[in-house]
């Protein structure tokens, strides 16, 4: 297992008046389908497609200003997609506000597979109100023609269980990245809005065992 290197986007000056709110969102899939392709391009704009597999949990930082007095921070948590290991990585769902569940369009057997991510998540963690953490499901390399999965198959699969939304996406060229993380974002300001809670830390206890849019509905 590797702890990772946290990449923390700047922010230069904040205005003195502004909130801060932290986000812990994990992001899980099968073993290669973009996962970290989708947070280095989306926290750094970098993208290539040599990147070596995850093991155990690797994190990132990407802070926003959302509206001029609030300000969040989302601690991205990329975490191995073997199946073999889901049992354990599970216990890196602890505290996230929210998730991203990501397959290759291109590649059925990674569809099936977020079925068993989906249950996991909603089965190790909650919300404040005992509820399922928001999910968005993510389809990437739909920039390629050879799809293995159809529209009709994700809309059907995503009502089943529960998602957000879906989002056709492609790392590769950038595209629908920010209208999703943006779309999770909302919802969960929405469902946190409420709170007067201190912003802290989630706990980064990685010693345990291990382009068409679908609107978010809030």
């Amino acid at each position: 297992m590797k702890s990772g290197i946290m990449i923390l986007e700047m922010q230069t000056s904040l205005p003195k008046s502004s909130t801060e709110h932290l986000f812990k969102v994990i992001v899980i899939g099968q073993f290669r389908v973009g996962k970290t392709s989708f947070i280095q391009r989306y926290v750094n704009g970098l993208f290539t497609e040599n990147y070596k597999a995850t093991v155990g949990v690797d994190f990132a930082m990407k802070t926003i200003k959302w509206t001029e007095n609030d300000i969040v921070r989302l601690q991205f948590w990329d975490i191995q997609g073997q199946e073999d290991t889901t049992k354990m990585t599970r216990a890196f769902y602890k505290n996230a506000a929210a998730c991203l569940i990501i397959f290759d369009m291109t590649s059925e057997r990674s569809f099936e597979f977020c079925k068993e991510l989906k249950e996991a998540v909603d089965s190790e963690v909650c919300d404040k109100y005992e509820m399922p953490i928001p999910c968005i499901l993510l389809a990437n390399k739909c920039d390629l023609k050879e799809w293995a999965v159809t529209r009709e198959r994700v809309d059907q699969f995503c009502s089943e269980c529960n998602f957000l939304c879906w989002k056709e996406i492609s790392v590769k060229r950038n595209e629908q990245l920010e209208e999703s993380v943006g779309c999770l974002i909302e919802v969960v300001m929405e469902r946190s809005k409420d709170s007067l809670e201190p912003v802290s830390e989630p706990e980064l206890d990685i010693h345990q065992p291990p382009a068409k849019s679908y609107c978010c509905k809030i």
